[in-house]
């Protein structure tokens, strides 16, 4: 993996200031209450990987000591930081990758991964760091896009993943199967809701 100086850094301009409009609109959609329910009950310090726009922070309980929140688009990790000064709790915002997290082994009581596993050029990486800085008792929460559950879907999906799909949305596969990538990374789910999407 790259582990230059510069590597925290993942520049994508276009679809970066997208995102930070579309959020907008995904929390009245009901994304606002997914966030709540995939926070709910975190306690102590959690880590956030690809926090993007810093949506989640106002969702947080107060339960929550400390969030770092790793975002490597510099746009985003703006205006994440610009949300973490609003947040109900105590969040740092910091450049970093999700395959090489700069953070302490086993030290964090959670990590969060929020429409992210998608965009992850190595995600068996990327979980092999979030099992490495989570403590023994930690937990791993997740809230991600998958691939459909219908073959001709999954067709649609398949051609958007091998076309203009990834390069326009910051390298987002949708013919991806988040639980499936946990598993193998050796975490055990012990709950998982499907939901459709707007709700």
């Amino acid at each position: 993996r790259d582990s230059s100086p510069l590597s925290t850094d993942l520049h994508h301009p276009l679809f970066s200031r997208f995102y930070g409009r579309i959020s907008r609109w995904m929390e009245a959609q009901g994304m606002a209450e997914l966030r709540t329910e995939l926070l709910a009950g975190l306690t102590g310090r959690v880590a956030e990987i690809g926090a993007g726009s810093g949506m989640n922070f106002a969702h947080y309980p107060p339960t929550v000591t400390e969030v770092l929140a790793v975002e490597p688009e510099p746009y985003l990790r703006r205006l994440a930081a610009q949300a973490a000064t609003t947040a109900p709790i105590p969040v740092a915002v910091v450049a970093g990758r999700a395959e090489l997290l700069v953070l302490a082994d086993h030290s964090a009581d959670a990590v969060v991964l929020c429409l992210v596993l998608c965009s992850l050029p190595d995600r068996p990486a990327a979980l092999t760091e979030a099992r490495r800085v989570l403590r023994a008792s930690g937990t791993l929460r997740f809230l991600e896009h998958t691939i459909a559950a219908t073959p001709g879907l999954r067709v649609v999906q398949r051609i958007a993943d091998a076309t203009v799909w990834p390069r326009f949305a910051a390298g987002c596969h949708t013919a991806t199967d988040p639980a499936a990538v946990i598993r193998e990374a050796g975490f055990e789910i012990t709950q998982l809701r499907p939901v459709r999407f707007p709700v």
